[in-house]
């Protein structure tokens, strides 16, 4: 299955001029924990989290009008929309991250992909088992 199938498209993102309280009301509004921080091509800059802001800004007293270039996390791993979400969810547990941006070849944030994405996957990929072993017994199992 690939990263495309599963993947929160055209996600909300903001710029490294946004303010932090700007970011938090983008991810209140958009219930998400994560936004893409995006140059004026869309390309990614780096990202800044619920907790970036929680604990880079509100924890060291900075002003909520602080932009999030001074708590983002620049060096954001990304993936692009063709690849296995097998190798995404290695790369979010190796990385200890839990959401990761969706480039296109150009670097262009086309999406975003969570570990609850995936998780979601597991899930269908574990009933659709279900049902074909169901579907391939024809007569009762005798124990």
């Amino acid at each position: 299955m690939r990263v495309s199938d599963v993947m929160t498209a055209d996600p909300t993102c903001c710029s490294p001029e946004t303010t932090v309280r700007e970011a938090a009301e983008l991810m209140a509004d958009n219930d998400c924990g994560c936004l893409p921080v995006v140059d004026e091509d869309r390309h990614v800059v780096g990202v800044v989290t619920d907790r970036d802001i929680t604990c880079r800004c509100v924890a060291q007293g900075k002003d909520p009008e602080t932009p999030v270039a001074e708590v983002m996390t620049s060096q954001a791993s990304c993936c692009g929309p063709d690849d296995d979400v097998d190798e995404v969810a290695r790369i979010l547990s190796d990385s200890k991250i839990r959401r990761v941006p969706v480039v296109d070849a150009g670097g262009c944030c086309v999406g975003m992909v969570a570990q609850a994405d995936l998780a979601r996957t597991d899930q269908q990929q574990a009933g659709d088992v279900v049902g074909e072993v169901s579907e391939g017994t024809d007569s009762p199992s005798r124990a």
